[in-house]
């Protein structure tokens, strides 16, 4: 892992409006978020194994991905990049999720804090400058 300077940490905005803006330039919601906290991912690879971060906490309300409107409010944290090495194939212990009943045939990382190459740092810089200029108005 390694955090990208940005001038978005600790600044606060509403969750709906933050989705809509990082949307646009090919951030999603990580699966890793609960009702008061997150990130926006962006992969930074074809393979999506180098992935740009931007954490948020919620400081007010909670948000929803399910729902339109929300009135939670966010405050970034400090971005970061990391790397995901996967094994290739499917997981030898993959297991049934009791919740949902679902298949899961994909693996754990077999390494989820991988080096990462200077390019994806710079090319990490470089949206994050972009994002920097759009929240900040």
């Amino acid at each position: 892992m390694i955090p990208i300077a940005s001038e978005v940490e600790g600044i606060e905005k509403k969750f709906t409006e933050m989705q809509v803006l990082l949307a646009e330039r090919q951030f999603t919601l990580g699966g890793n978020w609960d009702y008061d906290g997150g990130s926006f991912d962006r992969a930074l690879d074809e393979e999506n194994k180098v992935w740009l971060r931007i954490p948020f906490q919620v400081t007010d309300g909670n948000i929803d991905s399910e729902l339109s409107e929300n009135n939670a409010i966010i405050r970034f944290g400090t971005p970061y990049v990391l790397r995901h090495l996967y094994q290739e194939g499917n997981d030898p212990e993959a297991s049934v999720r009791v919740a949902g009943a679902l298949f899961d045939q994909f693996q754990a990382p077999s390494d989820p804090d991988a080096p990462v190459d200077h390019r994806w740092t710079e090319r990490a810089k470089e949206i994050m400058g972009d994002v920097d200029s759009l929240v900040k108005r």
